[in-house]
């Protein structure tokens, strides 16, 4: 039986149709053995990762991710495979990263960034339970311009409402005073301005003229330290004498009253005697003199005596 030119182009199509199918699996076989699947499971944003995204060990292409799938309220996991001849270990870290300009379109793209940044050794496996290895995850760099730019709008409008806040009417009113407060200020300066460079001068030499002083005044301090240090190490005999000149000050009163008593008796009685003594004396210098003269004058009185003479011739009584 023959068969038709149709029943052949079938047949062909067929044949082309496996073998198409044969490569493909044979293609994902290879590939698949060239490839390992890991997972990160993070809490931070992971805005404009998508499946097909790639995967780069120290900026390098070694993957591409194949799930983002939303595990809890505030937990992402996330599949994506990388080559065998990867260096992936226990002190591999990853890191959800943007490249370019934003986080969506063609100006950039988010990827997952792989960088053996960790303190762990040796091969990463897949741990009790898990079908994959998990890599732990850094906190995430997906700062885009878009975000930056949001960020910085609200920073901006939270300034102004606290510049409304701090710059009422009357903080300007003060604000405004003090202005020309500084005005007044400065043009009494500027007014003023030979003789503040007179005071200025007069300062300078003053200031040449206090040398002196201070280089006198810290050779008095040396002295006063000097004489400091001389009391300090003579305490004990500046203390025998306070206690000596306490103990005499207490005796100095009874010694004053027997003065007073003294006095008074020199004043009262010795004095007075003196006095009437001295006045005796006075006189009988007196009469001694008027003695001394008539002896000079008549030395016979000294035989004769003073009685008189008798009368001479032609005398009368």
């Amino acid at each position: 039986m023959t068969i038709s030119i149709a029943n052949r182009a079938r047949l062909a199509f067929v044949m082309v149709v496996l073998l198409g199918l044969v490569a493909w699996a044979l293609w994902y076989y290879l590939a698949a053995g060239r490839f390992t699947t890991y997972q990160i499971v993070t809490e931070d944003s992971v805005s404009g990762l998508i499946a097909g995204a790639p995967v780069e060990f120290h900026g390098v292409d070694v993957g591409r991710v194949t799930q983002v799938e939303l595990t809890g309220p505030h937990s992402v996991r996330i599949l994506f495979e990388v080559e065998n001849d990867a260096p992936i270990s226990r002190a591999t870290v990853a890191t959800i990263t943007a490249r370019g300009l934003a986080t969506r379109g063609f100006t950039g793209y988010v990827y997952v960034l792989l960088e053996n940044t960790g303190t762990g050794q040796g091969p990463l496996t897949a741990a009790p339970g898990d079908r994959y290895p998990q890599i732990p995850t850094a906190p995430s760099r997906v700062v885009s311009l878009d975000t930056a730019i949001s960020q910085v709008n609200q920073n901006v409008q939270q300034l102004t409402d606290l510049l409304h806040t701090l710059l009422d009417e009357k903080t300007i009113a003060s604000l405004r005073a003090t202005v020309q407060d500084l005005q007044r200020v400065s043009h009494t300066l500027a007014e003023n301005q030979e003789k503040l460079g007179s005071l200025i001068a007069n300062t300078e030499r003053a200031s040449r003229r206090l040398e002196p002083l201070l280089d006198s005044s810290t050779d008095t301090v040396q002295a006063l330290q000097q004489v400091s240090r001389m009391l300090a190490g003579h305490q004990e005999r500046l203390s025998t004498i306070i206690t000596n000149t306490e103990a005499a000050s207490g005796r100095l009163g009874p010694l004053l009253d027997s003065g007073n008593d003294s006095v008074n008796a020199l004043q009262q009685q010795v004095l007075p005697e003196a006095y009437r003594t001295m006045t005796a004396l006075g006189r009988l210098t007196n009469s001694m003199e008027r003695l001394t003269v008539k002896i000079n004058r008549d030395p016979s009185i000294l035989l004769r005596g003073s009685a008189q003479p008798p009368l001479g011739p032609g005398e009368s009584e």
